[in-house]
């Protein structure tokens, strides 16, 4: 069994979480950097381990921390290029970690992407498939099958307890490429919002603290704030409707999409891979607009 972290290291983990979500792209490199500029004495192989116990890998090609076990099964990505206009087309999930007074858990989601839409969650204090089969079957259970679900190469979703749901339901299975969080760009916005806008601000104490917390959160988050990109209209009324949503992954390093100028802003010439929402017809949103 790991040991459990010490003081210093739970604010290491802290403060690694909290810069990651501001900067989703900084791989160890730059993590390191950060943490000398504010005293720590640390290199960059402590930094990995670190960031592996978080479970994260930066946007940039790279190291992947969310580590597949050798003997499970990946999947391709199947969502590049693909216009997402649909409720219940595609589904994706993740993990992030969360900081208490004391310790730390884990929380995993499943969002619709069409609607940004968390369908389920779950709190955990290990980082085993459990509670990602769980949530899994939570979501499967309330709101029907998905065509396509999406997750990272982490060995909790390539386990065959989870990949067994989904094929027994019939959904195909998408995972990303190594080193592209990009790839689940709605779930990483929504860790986001979810730490800036309650984690961060609440500062919780216990498990049972967070658990009452993000439920009011979550219900927040689908019924009542207004989301920039789904037009200020909130996720429930765009996933019941099935109006004013809708998702394409852009990669500007890929030929194929070279072909298909009519999906790029500017703003996209700034980034490597990027989740553009479209409207009804098909055109997308301003890139700034997926930020809310």
């Amino acid at each position: 069994m790991a040991a459990k972290p010490d003081e210093r290291e739970l604010t290491l983990l802290g403060l690694i979480d909290a810069e990651y979500t501001r900067h989703p792209f900084y791989g160890s490199r730059k993590i390191k950097i950060y943490l000398r500029g504010l005293g720590h004495k640390i290199n960059r192989k402590r930094v990995q381990r670190l960031m592996g116990i978080l479970g994260l890998a930066g946007m940039a090609p790279g190291p992947n921390t969310s580590r597949p076990h050798p003997q499970h099964k990946i999947y391709p990505y199947l969502l590049r290029g693909v216009n997402v206009i649909r409720p219940n087309q595609v589904w994706s999930t993740d993990i992030t970690y969360i900081r208490l007074a004391r310790g730390f858990v884990y929380l995993v989601a499943v969002i619709d992407w069409y609607s940004r839409k968390v369908l389920s969650w779950r709190l955990s204090n290990t980082l085993d498939s459990g509670f990602c089969v769980d949530c899994l079957e939570q979501a499967l259970q309330a709101y029907g099958t998905p065509e396509i679900f999406n997750t990272d190469q982490g060995c909790q979703f390539t386990s065959e307890a989870f990949t067994g749901v989904l094929l027994k339901k019939g959904i195909a299975i998408s995972m990303d490429g190594r080193g592209r969080a990009l790839d689940n760009i709605f779930v990483e916005r929504l860790w986001r919002s979810v730490k800036h806008e309650d984690v961060y601000l609440k500062c919780y104490a216990t498990m049972s603290e967070l658990l009452i917390g993000l439920t009011e959160y979550f219900v927040l988050y689908n019924t009542e704030r207004p989301h920039q990109s789904l037009g200020y209209d909130t996720p429930d009324q765009v996933y019941r409707t099935a109006s004013g949503g809708g998702a394409r992954i852009v990669d500007k390093y890929s030929e194929k999409e070279k072909s298909h100028p009519e999906i790029e802003t500017k703003k996209e010439t700034k980034n490597r891979g990027s989740a553009v929402p479209l409207h009804e017809e098909g055109y997308p949103l301003k890139l700034d607009a997926l930020l809310s």
